[in-house]
């Protein structure tokens, strides 16, 4: 039988509780292993996690006597980002330091819209406003989440452009973008990333 896969999203603030709790719920840890994915831990029963910081050193490497301490201190900067969130009868956008909200707009589809092209006007507002919201911020990177497609021809719009250089943080999957589901992927962007593999029976 394949082991099970998950991913778990862990502010850097937590990081050290979440370790206690699987290396207790797994018999302790057998290895730590630094690898291009991330830091590796194998763990006593044949579970393994890869802890992944939200963004690459940059120049700005972690801090720390250990592995995990250098990834901590690495998740816990106070970086900046742009967000984009689409889906056909929705968008949400903004701006976000340190895992917060500086500016914001969500919204959906015109109403004239239904029966006709509701992805296309959804990406006409969300570039708009994403336009009108970035021009008064500066920020470090890209955040997206939701339909792929439809991030892709928000940021392609003419007012976008100039931000497709920056680096771009790894999606979140978003099913439908409201307020609450933008305040918490403003906060995810910025949380390790836990690729959990089960060990296999």
């Amino acid at each position: 039988m394949n082991a099970a896969t998950r991913t778990a999203l862990v502010p850097a603030s937590r990081l050290t509780g979440w370790l206690e709790r699987f290396s207790a719920a797994h018999d302790g840890r057998e290895s730590l292993q630094d690898t291009d994915d991330g830091v590796l831990l194998r763990m006593c029963d044949g579970a393994a996690a890869v802890l992944t910081p939200p963004w690459p050193d940059d120049g700005r490497p972690g801090r720390g006597a250990d592995l995990l301490e250098r990834l901590v201190s690495l998740a816990s900067q106070e970086r900046s980002m742009g967000l984009v969130l689409v889906r056909r009868a929705g968008f949400a956008v903004g701006v976000a330091t340190a895992g917060k909200l500086e500016a914001h707009k969500v919204g959906t589809a015109s109403a004239r819209s239904r029966g006709g092209d509701a992805g296309a006007a959804t990406v006409e507002r969300a570039a708009a406003e994403a336009a009108r919201i970035f021009a008064g911020h500066s920020f470090e990177y890209l955040a997206t989440g939701g339909d792929r497609q439809l991030v892709e021809s928000v940021l392609a719009s003419q007012p976008l452009r100039k931000h497709a250089p920056l680096p771009r943080l790894a999606p979140l999957p978003v099913t439908d973008p409201k307020m609450d589901v933008l305040t918490r992927a403003a906060a995810d962007f910025c949380a390790i990333r836990i690729r959990i593999t089960d060990a296999g029976t």
